[in-house]
């Protein structure tokens, strides 16, 4: 991936860092973006430490305005980009019958809308150069239900078959959008769905009363893991995989 440049939203922690620092090592020049400024400064700061080429760019993925202005400095800054990344989520627990309006609005403007924005973005540049590659971060909720995670679930739903929509309309361009499926991966969002030391126990034998097998592979998902994933569909080896789902959670949807 020498010469090549890379925007990962969410890059400040979780899944977006471990997405950033992967591409970095690939060899490409990574606009790490996150609305925590001050987070996303102290990531950037310690891959740079590691010598790797990555630049912090702190942007809201709910802010049309903000989106178009990242991409725009992107582009100025770095050059022409080759690489998209959506990984920037968040997580609201609750039943659908008790879950909030600002709840459900909050979860789909972050975890839909600005895969869409960066989306939009993103290939409008790359159609007059005929080439780039995306990949959004969704989540094995997206097709198997889970109590409590109704707006989640839906919300990554909708961000998967946004992404192949637009990996249909654009492949004439020579553009090829993706997405990875996580399982329950050790980031600080899965964290706070656990009450007790026992939470990542529990995670992984499954919950029968919740209708919830466990993890066959019997361990949680690394970041790294779900990285090598997405460096996988970004990459050459990948040059005629489009549309896919890439579901990567040690069997706990049973392949479904």
């Amino acid at each position: 991936m020498d010469n090549k440049v890379a925007l990962v939203t969410g890059a400040a922690g979780g899944i977006g860092f471990a997405v950033a620092r992967r591409l970095a090592e690939e060899g490409a020049t990574v606009a790490a973006v996150d609305r925590d400024a001050e987070r996303l400064l102290e990531s950037v700061e310690k891959l740079v430490a590691d010598g790797l080429d990555v630049h912090a760019h702190p942007a809201d993925v709910t802010v049309t305005e903000q989106v178009e202005a990242v991409v725009d400095a992107v582009e100025s800054e770095l050059g022409p980009l080759d690489f998209l990344v959506n990984t920037a989520g968040i997580l609201r627990l609750g039943e659908v019958r008790d879950f909030s309006d600002e709840d459900w609005l909050q979860t789909f403007e972050v975890n839909v809308s600005g895969v869409f924005r960066l989306s939009r973005a993103a290939v409008n540049r790359m159609i007059p150069r005929n080439r780039g590659a995306i990949v959004t971060v969704a989540s094995n909720a997206s097709g198997t239900p889970r109590t409590a995670m109704g707006a989640y679930g839906a919300s990554k739903a909708a961000a998967t078959m946004l992404t192949k929509t637009l990996g249909l309309e654009v492949a004439k361009h020579n553009i090829r959008c993706n997405i990875v499926a996580p399982g329950s991966t050790d980031t600080a969002m899965l964290a706070s769905m656990w009450e007790d030391e026992q939470g990542p126990a529990r995670t992984i034998a499954g919950s029968p009363e919740s209708f919830k097998v466990g993890i066959p592979l019997g361990k949680l998902a690394r970041t790294n893991d779900i990285a090598e994933s997405v460096i996988f569909l970004l990459s050459d080896r990948a040059a005629h995989i489009t549309l896919h789902v890439l579901t990567v959670d040690g069997g706990a949807t049973l392949g479904a």
